[in-house]
């Protein structure tokens, strides 16, 4: 599972673009879902969910409008 601190890291990049940085946290948070099944258990579920959530936010720090739009999403 990733932690704050990878999310951080990356954010903190200074020679990456915003797209990088944005591409970089979505392929965290792909990765998060992928490795979920039908046989995970729901606090499986809710840790993924609450890592989305800081992906999300971390994006909102780059880009306001798709970080509002991803937790938009993630709460209905």
């Amino acid at each position: 599972m990733y932690k704050l601190k990878d999310i951080e890291k990356i954010l903190s990049f200074k020679t990456w673009d915003d797209k990088r940085k944005i591409d970089a946290l979505l392929e965290m948070d792909a990765s998060i879902y992928a490795h979920l099944g039908t046989d995970s258990t729901k606090k499986e579920n809710d840790i993924a969910k609450k890592n989305s959530r800081k992906i999300y936010r971390a994006i909102k720090e780059v880009d306001v409008e798709m970080g509002t739009t991803f937790l938009d999403l993630i709460d209905k």
